[in-house]
């Protein structure tokens, strides 16, 4: 199945590891360095210009994209249960 990230992205739920809230969870300092290395090694995808709402991190362990998305994870929840 697929998620639809916004504008023309999509991808497989298989690939998601975790679905994040970026209001949330960015006061956390480690999810902040985080967000910033994947950024300067190139890993960070921004969907939309808009405001972004969340983040989705894909991938493996050692090869993880981050999606940056102006949907909510609310409705990338509903989503993901459409589809099953």
């Amino acid at each position: 199945m697929y998620l639809h990230l916004g504008q023309s992205t999509v991808i497989t739920h298989d690939e998601i590891i975790g679905i994040f809230d970026l209001d949330n969870t960015t006061v956390s300092k480690k999810t902040r360095d985080y967000l910033s290395k994947a950024e300067k090694e190139g890993r960070v995808n921004v969907v939309s210009y808009e405001l972004p709402k969340s983040f989705i991190v894909c991938g493996e362990k050692g090869n993880q994209k981050v999606y940056l998305s102006q949907i909510s994870t609310s409705t990338l929840l509903k989503r993901t249960e459409e589809n099953f």
